[in-house]
């Protein structure tokens, strides 16, 4: 085997930015000067309003976000990932607006519900590479039990 990893980003001048802000624990979104819209994953354009590069900037976000939908992987071959099931793949609300896959740690997946806070973290991927991962904001309970039952489905 030859050690190949499927989790490491293919870091190029143009998305280097993000990475080595995400190095040193910020999220970075791009937001179209034209349109005002931020978007995420990042692209040179706007995916909106297709303003090129030149009215497109990168942007820090707040780190806030809600999960709009999870499922818990089970079984996942890729290397490195196997040493990690389970886990929940996620996709949050930026609190900025974008989309954005992710990862959910530090709750189990019963504690876990549609339009719940999550802040951003970042997990050490590699030397000097880290991605981004969201976490239950505090305050925040990762038991369902505590949900008025009107609100279970």
């Amino acid at each position: 085997m030859s050690g190949a990893r499927y989790d490491l980003p293919e870091i190029d001048d143009f998305t280097r930015p993000y990475w080595d802000a995400a190095a040193e624990g910020r999220l970075l979104l791009r937001r179209c000067a034209d349109c005002g819209r931020a978007h995420h994953y990042p692209r040179e354009f706007c995916p909106f309003c297709w303003a090129g590069e030149d009215r497109v900037a990168w942007e820090e976000a707040s780190g806030r976000a809600t999960l709009y939908t999870w499922s818990v992987v089970h079984r996942n071959d890729l290397p490195p990932f196997g040493t990690r099931v389970p886990y929940t793949a996620a996709v949050v609300v930026l609190a900025e607006g974008p989309r954005m896959m992710t990862e959910v740690v530090d709750c189990e997946a019963a504690g876990l519900r549609i339009g719940m806070p999550l802040t951003v973290t970042f997990r050490e991927a590699a030397d000097g590479v880290r991605v981004a991962v969201f976490r239950p904001a505090q305050g925040q309970s990762s038991s369902r039990s505590q949900e008025p039952p009107a609100a279970r489905r």
